[in-house]
């Protein structure tokens, strides 16, 4: 009997003290996060063409990273919701003018709760305006709280309409300079702009040119001791566009056609494979799952799911 309680107390003791251990979490190079959101390309003239000819950047840049070649949006495949789940992980019936808040915080929130970096350490610049409700949320418990910096539209400050992509990207680099951002999401207008307005020639042209400015951005990362080797940069859309036999064609978008929700991700990142793609099927709200896990941050309002895929 005594050497039954004795084998049973030692149980016990065990089982307490590996409860009482603190979980270990995985040691990343990253500490910094860029998302480039290009809005609205038609997948057909991005990834989905053998050729890659519009995106000859993403393309070479393709073999230092990770390529999801069944990437969705499968909320609404409008600008703001596809941005916002983006940012919240949380897909979300909202107005694309700008003129209602995501009920759910951003990881730009959630980020800044847990460190107490200045908001500067995280940053919002587009080209749209109306992009400035990234920034804050419905939540009472978090809105007006935790609101990264942002720069969007012709004025900066949310106000004016829609600046030139070129601008954006200029406003983009200042601000990697200047207030060094740890997380940060930049978002380029063009190609949806011209798709609405049926002008085929320059909405490629578009595509071609956020293609050659995802080349500048990573050029900057390769170039900065601040951000060389700690950086993951994630280049997505918001949504497609839809098939050319879908009334409006590459023109419109706005359905569950697979044109509007078949979307890009490229992630090139110290912490993931390279070289690989994947046909496993993942969508935007797993972007801040997998945002958290790699900046170590607490972030309970989100839907997704941590891709695991990706990581080496």
């Amino acid at each position: 009997m005594f050497r039954v309680v004795s084998v049973l107390s030692l149980l016990v003791v065990l089982t307490a003290c590996t409860h009482d251990k603190a979980p270990v979490l995985k040691e990343y190079q990253t500490q910094n996060v860029i998302v480039v959101v290009i809005d609205g390309p038609r997948y057909s003239e991005t990834w989905g063409d053998p050729l890659r000819a519009n995106i000859p950047v993403r393309d070479s840049l393709s073999d230092y990273g990770v390529l999801l070649t069944n990437f969705r949006n499968q909320g609404v495949t409008f600008t703001i919701p596809g941005h916002t789940a983006i940012c919240t992980g949380n897909y979300q019936s909202i107005t694309n003018d700008g003129t209602q808040l995501p009920y759910y915080p951003s990881f730009f929130q959630a980020y800044l709760k847990s460190t107490g970096d200045l908001y500067t350490q995280c940053a919002i610049v587009g080209s749209k305006d109306k992009l400035r409700v990234l920034s804050n949320c419905l939540d009472p418990d978090w809105q007006n709280q935790y609101r990264p910096f942002f720069n969007c539209g012709v004025n900066g400050d949310g106000t004016g309409g829609y600046r030139a992509d070129s601008v954006t990207l200029q406003q983009a680099l200042n601000t990697l300079s200047s207030n060094q951002p740890k997380l940060m999401l930049i978002a380029f207008k063009d190609p949806d702009y011209f798709a609405h307005q049926s002008d085929s020639l320059r909405y490629i042209d578009a595509i071609q040119k956020t293609d050659q400015y995802v080349g500048v951005i990573w050029n900057y990362i390769q170039n900065s001791a601040f951000y060389k080797d700690k950086t993951t940069l994630i280049i997505t859309n918001d949504h497609g566009r839809h098939l050319d036999w879908i009334p409006g064609g590459y023109t419109t978008h706005g359905d569950d056609c697979e044109g509007c929700r078949h979307i890009e991700f490229l992630a090139l990142s110290p912490d993931f494979k390279s070289n690989v793609q994947f046909s496993k099927e993942y969508d935007q709200v797993d972007i801040p799952a997998t945002i958290k896990e790699l900046l170590h941050f607490p972030m309970n309002t989100g839907q997704g799911e941590i891709m695991l895929d990706l990581f080496r």
